[in-house]
């Protein structure tokens, strides 16, 4: 897989592109991390890559032709070009998991004010991480990266990653490692009980139980299985012991 950033600020991208499992990811072949530098395709004698927007208002609009260039120098046939933006469609594990499958995206970073209006007919879709407003896309280009990156095959296991919060639509169980027991509270002890069969009881019971009460919303129109209906009881059972 191949990932190109078409961005202001190239230098914001060392340490994401030289630490932890995406350093990994690129020392191994899986993925190739592209860096491109917006400003070296302006064709403005003193080289600037935004201006004032038509009709007045507050800040500055990135003009067309620097990213549209770097946008057309960048992708190919297989590329699928995603604008950076609020306004776009929100990221989701589910969406992350369907990008990752792709040979080549293209995330483009806006600054400034945003964008002029008619580099959107030049990209794929748009896409944000979120209902608020960064300085600018590189940030929201790692969060995007980050998680794509860490689904393509053979980056991490696949065990590592399926049951991560929103892979099955519910929030991920609690997690435990030594010591046994620490300043006076102890791990479960079916966690050590060596029985799989009742671990994977307990963690489908604490996911449906964390999602239940941090995020219920994720449990409105659930088709919840047996197993399942039978948990969300016992949870409402001890509920009310509490």
């Amino acid at each position: 897989m191949k990932i190109s950033v078409i961005t202001l600020f190239p230098d914001m991208f060392t340490g994401f592109k030289t630490s932890s499992i995406i350093n990994k990811a690129i020392l191994k072949g899986i993925v190739e991390y592209e860096v491109v530098d917006m400003r070296s395709f302006t064709e403005d004698r003193h080289n600037r890559v935004d201006d004032y927007p038509y009709g007045g208002g507050a800040g500055l609009v990135l003009m067309c032709q620097p990213v549209i260039d770097a946008i057309k120098a960048t992708r190919t046939e297989k590329s699928l070009v995603i604008m950076m933006t609020p306004q776009g469609k929100t990221l989701k594990q589910s969406l992350a998991y369907d990008l990752s499958k792709h040979e080549h995206l293209v995330l483009v970073c806006g600054h400034y004010e945003g964008f002029d209006e008619r580099i959107r007919m030049y990209v794929d879709m748009e896409m944000s991480i979120g209902d608020y407003v960064l300085t600018g896309g590189e940030a929201a280009a790692m969060v995007i990266s980050d998680a794509v990156i860490r689904l393509v095959d053979g980056v991490i296991t696949q065990e590592s990653h399926e049951d991560d919060s929103f892979s099955d639509g519910l929030l991920e169980y609690p997690h435990y490692t030594r010591p046994r027991v620490y300043d006076g509270h102890e791990v479960p002890d079916v966690l050590v009980s060596g029985h799989h069969e009742n671990i994977k009881r307990f963690r489908l019971k604490e996911s449906l139980r964390k999602t239940q009460r941090v995020r219920p919303d994720l449990l409105e129109n659930r088709e919840f299985s047996k197993l399942e209906q039978t948990l969300m009881e016992e949870i409402a059972q001890e509920n009310q012991g509490e």
